[in-house]
């Protein structure tokens, strides 16, 4: 549970810093996943859309283990709960090293990888917004932009890993650096302790935005090995979308930061601008022009993880946070289950991978709907409770608008007596 009055400030900033560190360990892991797609498909001489499971199952599972995650802080804490995260993240790329069979993958680097980022960022990212209020929204941009900060590395240093160890070595080395996401659970300090027509809306939203935030990185690499980009060069690009992303969050969490916009509203206007972005990424013919709306994509993409967990807050409170947070995510695991096989069959039937983008930007223009519909409930709600509230303003207000029209009157009269 929170507190009434989280103290902004502070030990926070070691919070957030903490859980930077624990957003780049693993969405920023999943995010440039990418890079190791064509080399499993070639090892198990796979289709695409066999082999894209394993990205499927990590984020099915990173969204399934959210309610569980977040049960678990309440009764053991969010450092325990990122400790154990970053055991079982190590353990699935570990185990992965061994590369048995495609099956092997689906239940290492998938199943067990996935538990351990959704053990790791669940509580990471809920404990940044009890230690802060006033200042939440630029709290969770900074927290989230490690994300971008390590996407940004782990592009060219992923790819010199598969080149000198291998696909095997490289998920072994890469299980060891997770390791660090137990340090940052032991910085976790614990705090003191002290609506649903709205909530499902947003959780459709989520639904239908998760089945398009991870299609996009799944699907980059080979678009541009498609275009006869060379490798090189396809690994510069990741470098490119952390870069832009990591500058979109935080110039979006410190507008947020401002309230100058409603965090709705901008949220809405952060997803129309990105499902555009996909729509004309496709469009690219060269590397010039791939980086160039992998950057707008990128830039969009930060600005809407931004805010989409203070929206969240916004909605449901920060008294029901920690289990709304849990149930947005195992909501919002359906659309992470099936975006990706079902972008890689369309790819498959298409014969083009430009098809994954366009299925991508479609269903976040239909995300946007549901947001629209959500700002709209929150506003007729606010204007029924204005209206609720003028009757007593009027009652207490005409009573003074007489005693002033009195004491005038009096002033006159005696003003004629005098």
């Amino acid at each position: 549970m929170a507190l009434n009055n989280p103290p902004d400030g502070g030990y926070g900033w070691v919070v957030v810093v903490s859980a930077f560190m624990v957003m780049g360990l693993t969405a920023a892991v999943l995010k440039t996943f990418g890079l190791f797609f064509v080399e499993i498909q070639q090892h198990f001489d796979g289709l695409a859309s066999t082999t894209s499971w394993i990205t499927s199952v990590t984020i099915a599972i990173f969204h399934l283990g959210a309610p569980v995650a977040s049960s678990l802080c309440v009764r053991y804490t969010h450092r325990a709960v990122v400790i154990t995260g970053g055991l079982l993240a190590f353990s699935g790329m570990a185990l992965g090293f061994l590369g048995l069979n495609m099956l092997w993958m689906y239940a290492t680097t998938g199943f067990l990888q996935g538990l351990g980022i959704s053990f790791s960022w669940t509580p990471a990212i809920s404990i940044v917004s009890h230690y802060f209020s006033k200042k939440r929204a630029l709290a969770n941009a900074i927290a989230s932009a490690g994300e971008c900060a390590f996407a940004f590395m782990f592009g060219p240093f992923f790819q010199w890993l598969i080149s000198q160890y291998g696909w095997k070595g490289a998920l072994l080395i890469i299980g060891g650096i997770q390791l660090n996401i137990c340090v940052c659970g032991v910085l976790m300090r614990p705090l003191a302790s002290s609506c649903l027509l709205e909530f499902v809306l947003y959780a459709i939203f989520g639904i239908f935005a998760a089945m398009s935030f991870f299609v996009p990185p799944l699907f980059l690499v080979p678009l541009s090995y498609s275009l006869g980009i060379d490798e090189s060069w396809t690994a510069s690009l990741l470098s490119i979308l952390a870069m832009v992303d990591f500058a979109g969050r935080l110039l979006c969490g410190w507008y947020a930061n401002l309230h100058v916009t409603k965090t709705v509203h901008l949220l809405t206007m952060t997803i129309t601008l990105i499902s555009t972005s996909l729509m004309l990424l496709p469009l690219a013919n060269n590397y010039l022009s791939l980086a160039i709306f992998t950057g707008f994509y990128g830039f969009f993409f930060g600005t809407t993880v931004a805010v989409h967990i203070t929206v969240l807050a916004d909605v449901v409170g920060m008294p029901d946070f920690d289990s709304a947070l849990g149930l947005f995510m195992l909501i919002r695991s359906t659309g992470g289950f099936v975006g990706p096989p079902l972008a890689g069959l369309i790819v498959d039937m298409a014969g083009d991978y430009r098809a994954g983008f366009y299925m991508a930007g479609a269903t976040l223009v239909l995300s946007a709907g549901f947001l629209v519909t959500l700002d709209q409930l929150q506003q007729r709600k606010e204007r029924e409770s204005q209206a609720n509230t003028k009757p007593e303003k009027s009652t207490l207000a005409y009573p003074s608008l007489h005693l002033l029209k009195l004491q005038n009157r009096r002033y006159q009269e005696h003003d004629v007596v005098v």
